[in-house]
């Protein structure tokens, strides 16, 4: 048995036996003495005694003699050192509640860990020993003090194995007579609901881990209900085995209810108070809570700022209130970060960033980063101001100038953009976010007139006002297992390119989650998008809609998917797009489980009108792997296209971190 194993099983036992009191009597004065003969010299030349029997009633194995199985006396060295596999069997658990039972003997049980492994008579014997003395301890923890557990094997006649079979009487139900929490009267009205949260009451059996949990629940209730210094004291159990029962006896000193008082910052600040007044679910007079301390000091860590957080109540006897103080240990303010990938039709990219996230306090981050890739080059500066004026509100802004080359166009484009946001981050998965924003930009752009079949270049300034909202109903933020997802977009825009003209952007997105069983998820995914008041040859080509690529339908290039035009068969993006795909993640043993394989089908195009034409659709399929990581799958795709058009690659590759969707 492993060492974390071994741990597991004292630390389980301890809790289990937490309310068993062992009674042994005083040993008197006529308490047995060693034989002196024993406690002669050792005589090197001696025999051995015989060994001694096996604590297990062994199998008579002569019994069946066409079972094939020697006989293993417990006496015979040479035999009962032969290696069989068994079996475990409990009985005697009919008529009580033996799920619960079962299920930590399955857990903690040497004879289960081992099984399948072969083992001797000796070994057998042992494990059986400790599983015993597991039962026993199992059953007394939940209230049968007179559980009495045999342990035996048996021969499996015709298979070779040992059937090592413990059987349990365990007596009769202790319950408790008498349950008294002395002070808790002190609550007043909220007495009775503090008792709730303990739930033990006379006539409930003696159940250890249920007093456990009554215990832990009665603190958080204490904590809820406004008493921030109470305090429980230790409880008291006496059992009386011969009427069966048992008496508790829990003092409890609530301490008069409070409320919030200020904020106090211990130390060097590296908040304010009053930010960190933005940062707290609670406001000064509000109702004591003690789990609002635990998501203040997890807030805190949210904001990547702190090495060390401590949140702690402080009575103030002035004002009779809770004041908070908190400590703070800076971490270090600045990330640089890399990244380097791939994908067919986009070439290599490769990304670095620097990062001071408090160089604008409070929570000020302000990141530069650059991009140097075979179709996308890129340097810009970012502001993100985390809770701006209220807790999870992010204020951003962007300054950026790049140069993106691809099949359909390409762009030369300054951007200056602003907006707020609520997002989910790795703490706190919430199900409704929104951005809302305002964008401007200078592209000078090249692409193909369609009327001339000649290249062209036209300089654009465009004006948008971006606004989402999203719902997120899934299990997980980075590698969700279950539930839905659902987000639209909207941005109304006004473009000056040989004159003035305005037009609407929208798009929908929806993805879906449903577990098969323990290793296999199937997942499918929708996006819509329509532009809505402008001809196409009109809108920036930057700004149409395009298809293809590694989370967008798989198989085909970047951007690759729709019509193209007559000179250079490079795709033109158009006015509305409709995307699909479903794919299954199946999760191998192996890699210790985190390694999946992931058969997936998509569809989509893109299209000239405001509406997609959904029956004209391009086709992929393909196969990936997902490398799972503390910090998100990463994903590894290979796709082609059923139904290509002339010029289309017949193999893609995406690498990426993440989910496609």
């Amino acid at each position: 048995m492993s060492e974390v194993a071994a741990g597991r099983r004292v630390a389980a036992l301890m809790a289990a036996t937490a309310l068993f009191l062992c009674h042994s009597p005083a040993m008197g004065q006529d308490a047995e003495v060693l034989d002196p003969a024993l406690q002669a010299p050792l005589d090197p030349s001696a025999p051995l005694d015989p060994l001694p029997g096996l604590g297990v009633e062994w199998p008579d194995l002569e019994s069946g003699a066409d079972d094939g199985i020697p006989d293993i006396p417990d006496t015979a060295v040479a035999d009962a050192a032969v290696e069989r596999t068994y079996t475990v069997a409990i009985r005697g658990l009919d008529g009580i509640d033996a799920g619960g039972i079962r299920a930590q003997f399955a857990e903690l049980s040497v004879l289960e860990a081992n099984r399948g492994d072969p083992a001797n008579a000796a070994q057998i014997d042992r494990r059986a020993d400790e599983d015993r003395d597991l039962l026993i301890q199992l059953l007394r923890a939940r209230g049968y003090y007179d559980a009495v557990v045999e342990a035996r094997a048996e021969s499996g006649a015709g298979t070779g194995q040992v059937n090592v079979i413990l059987e349990a009487q365990p007596g009769a139900l202790y319950r408790f007579a008498e349950v008294s929490l002395p002070g808790i009267e002190a609550a007043g009205a909220d007495e009775s609901s503090l008792r709730t949260a303990f739930g033990i009451r006379q006539n409930d059996p003696v159940d250890a881990a249920a007093v456990t949990a009554g215990t832990a629940a009665l603190r958080v209730a204490l904590g809820e209900q406004g008493y921030a210094f109470a305090t429980v004291g230790e409880l008291d159990i006496v059992v009386d085995h011969e009427a069966r029962s048992a008496t508790l006896r829990l003092p409890v000193a609530p301490g008069g209810d409070r409320r919030f008082g200020a904020i106090v910052v211990d130390g060097t600040p590296l908040f304010s108070p009053e930010h960190i007044g933005v940062i707290a679910r609670f406001d000064e007079g509000d109702p004591f809570e003690q789990s609002r301390l635990e998501d203040l000091r997890r807030a805190l860590v949210a904001t990547g700022l702190v090495s060390t957080v401590m949140v702690r109540p402080v009575a103030n006897e002035a004002t009779g209130r809770v004041d908070v103080a908190v400590a703070l240990e800076p971490a270090p303010p600045r990330t640089v970060a890399g990244e380097i990938g791939y994908g067919t039709g986009e070439g290599l990219r490769v990304e670095g960033s620097w990062q001071h996230r408090n160089l604008l306090p409070p929570e000020g981050a302000v990141t530069f980063r650059g991009v140097l890739g075979t179709r996308e080059q890129v340097i810009s500066a970012t502001l993100r101001r985390n809770n701006f004026r209220r807790r999870d509100q992010v204020l951003n802004a962007l300054v950026a100038a790049t140069h993106v080359e691809r099949e359909a166009y390409e762009a030369h484009t300054f951007t200056l953009s602003g907006n707020i946001e609520r997002q989910s981050n790795i703490i706190w998965q919430k199900a409704w976010t929104w951005f809302a924003g305002a964008e401007l930009l200078a592209s000078d752009e090249r692409d193909v007139d369609l009327a001339s079949e000649q290249e062209r270049s036209r300089t654009f300034f465009i004006g948008a006002l971006p606004a989402g909202l999203a719902y997120d109903g899934s299990d997980d933020l980075l590698d969700p297992t279950r539930g839905f997802r659902l987000s639209g977009r909207l941005s109304p825009e006004i473009s000056l390119q040989d004159g003035a003209f305005g037009y609407a952007r929208a798009q929908i997105d929806a993805s879906f989650y449903r577990p098969v069983n323990d290793r296999v998820v199937f997942a499918g995914r929708v996006r819509l998008g329509t532009i809505l008041g402008a001809e196409r040859d009109r809108i920036a080509p930057s700004r149409r809609f395009y298809a293809g690529g590694g989370g967008s339908v798989r198989g085909y290039g970047y951007q690759a998917l729709g019509p193209r035009d007559p000179v250079f068969r490079d795709p033109i993006g158009g006015r509305s797009l409709a995307e699909f795909s479903i794919e299954a993640r199946v999760r191998t043993p192996l890699f210790e489980n985190s390694l999946s394989i992931v058969p997936f089908l998509d569809a989509g195009n893109i299209y000239t009108g405001e509406l997609p034409d959904t029956p004209n659709l391009r086709f992929g399929a393909g196969v990936g792997v997902r490398y799972h990581t503390n910090f998100g799958p990463i994903r590894v795709d290979v796709g082609t296209p059923l139904n290509p058009q002339s010029g289309d690659s017949r193999v893609a590759v995406y690498v990426s971190l993440g989910q496609a969707f």
